[in-house]
C-alpha cells in the first residue's frame, strides 16, 4: 500500500531549493562540528557566581517548583533569568 504524503509549504520550498542546486556540501565537516561544539560549550558555560537575597517563602517556593520539574533549584533560577534576558519571560507590573 503506497500512501501519498502531503508536504508542507516549507518542505516544498526546501525540496525546490535542493533540486536547483542551491545547497553545497561542507568539505571539512570535522572542523565545522568542532567549531559549533565549542560555540555551544561556551554559550552554556556557567562561569560566574552570584549571591542573592530573597524571602524564605520565595526560596521555599522556588525549591518546590524545581523539585516538581525534577531539576536543581539553581538550574531553575538560571533558566528564569535566561528566559527573561532573551525576552521570552515578561515581568508583570
Amino acid at each position: 500500500m503506497n500512501k501519498k504524503h502531503k508536504i508542507t509549504k516549507e518542505e516544498k520550498n526546501l525540496l525546490q531549493s535542493i533540486e536547483k542546486g542551491e545547497w553545497k556540501s561542507v568539505k571539512n565537516k570535522t572542523n565545522l562540528i568542532k567549531e559549533y561544539a565549542e560555540y555551544a560549550k561556551n554559550s552554556l558555560k556557567k562561569d560566574k557566581r552570584i549571591s542573592i537575597r530573597m524571602s524564605s517563602l520565595d526560596y521555599l517556593g522556588i525549591q518546590m517548583r524545581a523539585m516538581d520539574e525534577g531539576i536543581p533549584y539553581q538550574t531553575l533560577i538560571t533558566s528564569i533569568i535566561h528566559k527573561y534576558i532573551k525576552g521570552s519571560l515578561k515581568v508583570v507590573k
